[in-house]
C-alpha cells in the first residue's frame, strides 16, 4: 500500500509516499481501507518532533472507511462495516489497523468524507463546550480561530447550548466565516487588540471561558480577557508552545482556572467515544450542525496539506483522500 511516512523530524519536505506492507489485525483489532484521513495540527507536531514518535512513524490520527478484515475476539464491528475513528496512528495510508473499539458506525446519511472530517474536530468541540467548561445559558466564551475548523464547529455547538460567542480571526474573510457560524461578536485581531474589546463587549466583566487554540501569540492576553473564577483552556498551539505560568498569576487575574485537555482523555472508553461522536455525526446527519470541508489533496500532496494548514489560511477541515485528485 501507499503511506506518507517520516524517517526523521522536521519540516513538510521530511514527509515521503511510500510503498509499505499492509499491516495485519491481531487480536482486538480490524484492518480498514481508508477512504478519507483528516490532516490535523497533531500531525504537525509528529512531523516537526514537538511530540515525540518511534521512527519511521505514518502520519495522521483520524479517517473514516470500510472494515476489510477483523482480528480475533472483535465483536464491534464486522467486514464491509462504513466507520470512522480519531486516536488512532497510521492514517496517511491507503489502510489501517485500529483498536475495535475505536471503531465508530457511521450513519447511513453520512459519506465517509463527512464523517472523517468530522471525528476528531468535532469531538474535540464537544468535550470542550460539553464537559471540560460544560456551557450554560448566560454563559460568554471567547473562541480564538473561530473560523477555523474546530472554530466553527465549537461557535455551533456553544450557542446550542444557550452561550454567546465572541471569536477572533485574522481577516475579513474569515469574519464571514465566523459569523456564518453564528458568533454573535468577531474581532479582527490584526486591526483591533482583543482584550479591550472583549472588556468592552462585556461591560468590563470578562468572559467565563476562553478556548484557546493558538497558544503562543494569544495565550498571556486570553488571562487577561477571563472574568472572576473563570477559564482559560488550552486546546492548542498553532503558533507554538505557552511559555511556563506561575500560579500566582492566575490568583491576581481573579482566581483563575487552566487546563490543557486533549481528546484521548475525553474519549477514555468506549462508552464516552459512542456517546460523543454519536452526538457530532447526528447532528451533521440531521443538519443541525454544519461542517466544512475546505480543501481535499491525494496523499501525494500531504505536505502541501501541512503547509497549508501553516499558514493558517484553512477555514474548514483538510482532508487527504487516497485515490482521489486534489480540489
Amino acid at each position: 500500500m501507499r503511506a506518507v511516512t517520516i524517517h526523521q523530524t522536521g519540516g513538510p519536505e521530511v514527509m515521503r509516499v511510500e510503498d509499505v506492507a499492509v499491516p495485519q489485525p491481531g487480536e482486538g483489532q480490524a484492518l480498514v481501507r481508508l477512504e478519507a484521513a483528516g490532516v490535523n495540527f497533531i500531525d504537525i507536531y509528529h512531523r516537526g518532533g514537538q511530540y515525540r514518535v518511534t521512527l519511521p512513524f505514518v502520519l495522521g490520527q483520524e479517517g473514516a472507511g470500510i472494515v476489510e478484515a477483523v482480528g480475533p475476539g472483535v465483536t464491534e464491528a464486522a467486514r464491509g462495516d462504513r466507520v470512522a475513528f480519531s486516536n488512532v496512528a497510521g492514517t496517511y495510508a491507503q489502510f489501517v489497523v485500529a483498536p475495535s473499539w475505536r471503531l465508530v458506525p457511521v450513519p447511513a446519511a453520512l459519506t465517509s468524507t463527512d464523517a472523517a472530517a468530522a471525528m476528531l474536530q468535532g469531538m474535540t468541540a464537544h468535550y470542550l463546550s460539553h464537559t471540560t467548561f460544560p456551557i450554560s445559558p448566560g454563559d460568554t466564551a471567547l473562541v480564538h480561530a473561530a473560523a477555523g475548523g474546530v472554530g466553527q464547529l465549537l461557535v455551533q455547538m456553544i450557542k446550542r447550548r444557550g452561550g454567546r460567542v465572541i471569536g477572533t480571526v485574522s481577516s475579513a474573510a474569515k469574519a464571514a466565516v465566523a459569523r456564518a457560524a453564528g458568533a454573535d461578536e468577531v474581532v479582527n485581531y490584526t486591526q483591533t487588540d482583543f482584550v479591550p474589546a472583549v472588556r468592552a463587549l462585556t461591560d468590563g466583566r470578562g468572559v467565563s471561558v476562553v478556548y484557546d487554540s493558538v497558544g503562543r501569540d494569544t495565550f498571556e492576553r486570553s488571562l487577561d480577557c477571563v472574568g472572576l473564577r473563570g477559564m482559560v483552556v488550552l486546546c492548542g498551539q498553532a503558533s507554538g508552545s505557552v511559555s511556563p505560568v506561575d500560579p500566582q498569576v492566575l490568583n491576581a487575574k481573579g482566581g483563575l482556572f487552566l487546563t490543557r485537555p486533549s481528546l484521548h482523555q475525553y474519549t477514555h472508553t468506549r462508552e464516552e467515544l459512542l456517546q460523543r461522536a454519536s452526538d457530532v455525526l447526528g447532528w451533521i446527519a440531521e443538519g443541525t450542525l454544519r461542517l466544512r470541508i475546505d480543501r481535499t489533496f491525494p496523499l501525494a500532496g500531504a505536505a502541501e496539506a501541512h503547509r497549508y494548514l501553516e499558514s493558517r489560511q484553512a477555514t474548514g477541515k483538510l482532508l487527504l483522500v487516497p485515490g482521489f485528485l486534489a480540489t
